[in-house]
């Protein structure tokens, strides 16, 4: 409160006016009471300076609070700005991510206003950095806040009503926007104890493409030439998955299904990929890759063996001195591919798509279609939480934020990004019919 304020509020006019004010205050007094119940003008006046003091002792307080939030405000700003000056590169892609992230924790599951939100230290300095971003990340909290708080969400599963989080599924635009969302999921280490998945894994999604062309990769990374990590479709006939030092796809062909991976603009599709891990020391694997799309298995040309057809796509090797590159084009992206090649924006063969419910598991949990017609047949009612050995796994169906999460406990979470004019956008989603 400024000294004019207080000048206003006890009384520091001119003296004509403060003359006329408590002649005013004397006649209502003995207007409206009584002459035994009317203080003497000394109490009447103590009683002022004991208003005047308190006011003053709550400015002083206000004060102090206001310069100590200025003061945590510089700190973290401070805090920032010395960790981009030990960036190799400085990118807005690995600061504001940290900002959003740490602000939405710090917030919780409370709903604020906008002085309270920017009274966080992080999201003081993203506002600093980035207006726009900082009040549509302030909304899109809130947003999302409020639809926790009145159980706002609901999808239907292919049996029919089921009771899950949001009905929501994440939309990319593909190269021409390039849009994506970075993860912190590194398959070389993807616990942070150095295990990778070159010891076997599953991956899970679903994808709706808004595109069939070639080189589309929904989600993956390429860190090193013999560190592929990628799962998408050459052509509008071929698959094309990239495991260690293998890239599969050549001619294929699917169980029933005679164009291929099948796959039309518009329609969802369930993935299980699976790998039997490395044969090196330590692995001990058969190096077996198996694709299964809408529960049918797809198989190369030359791969099977037998009537059972039991090498599927055939062979990958995927060995420990591959596991060991840690640079941009590490860590897994969604509605792309992150690549080695130009570490500056890793982003590559971009899917114009929607993509849905990708988990990722440590061991090959199929070799015969069950479990890949487990998750297919239950569709929105399938919940991967309730499985063993799952170390990544992001619904998508947050509904709003930047922000997807991780929630195989491993805190591998991604953030909406782009590289070009938008980020990745909510779609309501209520099948995968």
């Amino acid at each position: 409160m400024s000294l004019d304020l207080l000048k206003e509020r006890f009384g520091g006019t001119k003296s004509t006016d403060k003359k006329e004010t408590d002649k005013q205050k004397l006649n209502e007094m003995f207007i409206s009471k009584p002459v035994g119940d009317i203080k003497s003008f000394k109490a009447q006046y103590q009683d002022e300076l004991v208003e005047k003091d308190r006011v003053i002792e709550n400015l002083k307080q206000e004060l102090n609070s206001q310069w100590l939030t200025n003061q945590t405000a510089f700190n973290t700003k401070k805090l920032y700005e010395d960790k981009i000056k030990k960036m190799d590169i400085v990118d807005s892609t690995k600061l504001i991510p940290t900002l959003v992230e740490v602000s939405k924790q710090k917030q919780g599951s409370v709903k604020l206003d906008w002085m309270s939100w920017l009274e966080i230290p992080e999201s003081n300095y993203l506002f600093q950095i980035n207006e726009s971003l900082a009040k549509k990340v302030f909304q899109e909290n809130n947003n999302l806040i409020e639809k926790d708080r009145y159980g706002l969400r609901g999808r239907k599963g292919r049996g029919g009503d089921v009771a899950v989080d949001t009905d929501y599924a994440l939309t990319f635009g593909g190269d021409s926007v390039t849009d994506y969302v970075s993860t912190t999921f590194n398959p070389d280490n993807y616990d942070g104890t150095g295990t990778g998945l070159n010891h076997g894994f599953t991956v899970s999604f679903w994808i709706k493409p808004a595109e069939i062309g070639g080189f589309l990769q929904p989600l993956g990374r390429r860190s090193e030439t013999n560190g592929r990590f990628h799962f998408g479709i050459k052509s509008a006939n071929l698959v094309h998955v990239g495991v260690g030092g293998a890239a599969k796809d050549g001619n294929t062909h699917n169980d029933g299904v005679e164009t291929g991976h099948g796959m039309t603009v518009g329609n969802w599709y369930h993935w299980v990929v699976t790998y039997g891990g490395d044969d090196g020391a330590g692995i001990s694997g058969d190096r077996i890759v198996r694709i299964w799309i809408n529960g049918k298995e797809i198989y190369k040309d030359g791969a099977a063996s037998g009537t059972g057809n039991e090498n599927g796509m055939g062979t990958a090797n995927w060995r420990n001195d591959d596991t060991n590159t840690v640079n941009a084009a590490s860590n897994l992206y969604f509605g792309a591919r992150a690549a080695f090649q130009d570490l500056v924006t890793p982003y590559t063969q971009g899917w114009a798509c929607s993509l849905s419910e990708i988990a990722i598991y440590n061991v090959e949990k199929d070799e015969d279609g069950t479990f890949a017609n487990e998750v297919y047949n239950a569709g929105f009612g399938y919940n991967h939480k309730n499985n063993s050995n799952l170390v990544g796994y992001w619904k998508l169906n947050e509904g709003s934020g930047t922000t997807v999460e991780d929630l195989s406990g491993n805190g591998n979470h991604g953030t909406l990004t782009t590289d070009g004019s938008q980020i990745p956008t909510w779609t309501k989603n209520g099948s995968y019919e």
